[in-house]
Order: C-alpha cells, then structure tokens, then sequence
C-alpha cells in the first residue's frame, strides 16, 4: 500500500487511465456516505499538484436543475470528498485501488481556467461526451489533497 500522497505513482495512474467509472463518495445532510458513480479525468499539473474532474453532464437526472442534485448540495455544504477508483479481476495478483480524497467546489461555465483542458479530456476519455455541451453546464472539481493506493502482491509498479 502506498499513501497517504500528494502525487500520484506510475501504478496509480495506470488504474486511473484503464477504469471507466470511479465512484464520488460526498457526505450527505446526516452524516452517512453518499456514494454515486462518475465519470472522471484526472489532471495533474508540472507541480505535481492533481485535480480530478467530473462533469453534470446531460445524462437524465432526478432533477432539470443540475444544482439541486444531491452530491452537489452535498459539496456545496460539506466540500470533503472521496473518488474511489478499483480495478477488479479474476486473477487477483491484478487488483488495485486509488483513492483520491479532496475539497470539491462546483464550477460554473467559465469559472476557472483548467475547465477546458478538464472538458478536453473528458472528450477524450468518453466519446459520448463529445455531443454533449460540458461547456454549459457545471462541473465538479476536486483539488486532491491525498491519495492513498492499494495494489495487489506481484503487480509491478
């Protein structure tokens, strides 16, 4: 296990680059967990420094209102997060974990200059994004304060 850090090891970006979804973990009005899957892209800048994005995209949601849904009164309440990132396999020598935990803030169109690169690489990452107006719509970013990574015996890092 490694951790906790402030920057990422080639392992830890490896797990990162192959998972499609990580689950965003906030803290709900009474305390509890609130867990939620999400698309990701992870920025690291040349400090070393790491943010993880994850778009309001225009999937269908509970609400129109992309600010009342819940993680993000949840963020806007309680900004602590958590991203949890696993890689699963038959063959246990392959599994890993990244666990990113940081202050989350959302971002209103236009509001901070990373979003670009950010929506850039959700594009990349997700072809569906490609259709979809990020530019538009909020997003979540979580300025990474810690990571903590746990990866199976045998796995070369």
């Amino acid at each position: 296990m490694s951790g906790p850090a402030r920057v990422l090891v080639p392992i830890d970006r490896a797990v990162l680059a192959e998972a499609r979804r990580a689950t965003l973990v906030t803290i709900g009005p009474r305390g509890l967990a609130r867990p939620v899957p999400v698309c990701y892209a992870i920025l690291e800048s040349a400090d070393g420094s790491v943010v993880a994005w994850t778009p309001i995209d225009e999937k269908p949601k509970r609400s129109a209102d992309p600010l009342d849904l819940a993680r993000v009164r949840d963020i806007l309440e309680r900004p602590g997060v958590a991203i949890l990132v696993d890689r699963w396999d038959e063959d246990w020598q392959r599994l890993a974990w990244v666990r990113l935990a940081g202050i989350a803030t959302v971002v209103a169109p236009g509001d901070v200059l990373d979003r670009s690169a950010a929506i850039a690489a959700l594009r990349a990452r997700y072809p569906q994004y490609r259709a979809h107006d990020l530019e538009a719509r909020p997003m979540i970013r979580v300025a990474v304060s810690t990571i903590v990574s746990w990866h199976a015996v045998g796995e070369a890092g």
